[in-house]
């Protein structure tokens, strides 16, 4: 038997015709596309930090500088180092702000510098720590603080860390006891470790601070916004102004935008 052949398709009609030729338009989204990881959690920062109150005439502000010195931050120690070293270079045309650097390393060191207003001797200072093998003290950190707060208001901690090798709900109950001294707690996280950035999250949330993010990529933003921090527990709106106007004021500038017209 032979096969029957396949019926062709009726011709197109003129409007078919048409429609081959005009072109469709993509359809739109319905909401416009979130904005990187990354920029969300900057901002995110930056609005926390108008929570810091600024020091004013005769009471200088007072920031606790803490940071993890285990080995698993040997890779990026000397980066980190130079980082937070500009921080407080930035800071010392502003003046009215003590510094106190807190380091952790080995299985029970954890030791804390005098209070200084020399930003240059602080970076020195931090430039003879190295990393040991060990692991996290921030209970530690946080416990040091609460002390500090005993003897006078300190305005902000900033911690820089990797890791998280505590319990949680520990180092909670310790930040909500800062919290309720008014201390917000900026977390920088370096890496991308789970159980850090759900500690850090938190610790944030509990003491109205921030948590962010940064690597080797990151480390012009870090700077800028270490920086902004430090400028503005210094010396407030007018020394984060001035700032904003120079080479390395991004952070500054995002900042004061954040913190919106003078006088809100």
């Amino acid at each position: 038997m032979t096969p029957r052949k396949p019926t062709p398709p009726p011709p197109a009609t003129a409007a078919q015709e048409r429609a081959k030729k005009t072109p469709v338009a993509a359809e739109k989204p319905a909401t416009p596309p979130a904005p990187a990881t990354s920029d969300a959690e900057v901002a995110a920062f930056i609005a926390k930090i108008k929570t810091l109150a600024p020091a004013s005439g005769a009471d200088r502000g007072r920031l606790i500088f803490a940071m993890d010195a285990t080995m698993s931050r040997a890779p990026t120690w000397d980066m980190a180092l130079k980082l937070q070293g500009d921080m407080f270079s930035a800071v010392k045309e502003v003046g009215g702000l003590d510094v106190q650097l807190v380091y952790f390393r080995g299985l029970s060191e954890c030791r804390a510098s005098k209070w200084v207003s020399d930003p240059e001797a602080l970076a020195r200072l931090m430039t003879s720590v190295s990393c040991h093998g060990g692991l996290t003290q921030i209970g530690k950190v946080l416990a040091h603080a609460l002390e500090e707060c005993k003897k006078r208001r300190v305005n902000a901690l900033v911690y820089v860390g990797d890791c998280m090798e505590e319990q949680v709900d520990r180092l909670c109950a310790r930040a909500g006891e800062l919290a309720l001294l008014g201390v917000p707690v900026f977390l920088f996280q370096e890496g991308d470790n789970a159980a850090a950035e759900g500690a850090f999250r938190e610790i944030a949330r509990l003491t109205k601070g921030a948590w962010c993010r940064f690597d080797r990529g990151s480390a012009k933003q870090l700077r800028e916004l270490l920086t902004a921090v430090a400028v503005y527990a210094a010396g407030g709106r007018k020394a984060l102004a001035d700032l904003s106007g120079k080479r390395h004021g991004a952070g500054a500038r995002l900042l004061l935008e954040q913190l919106g017209p003078a006088g809100r």
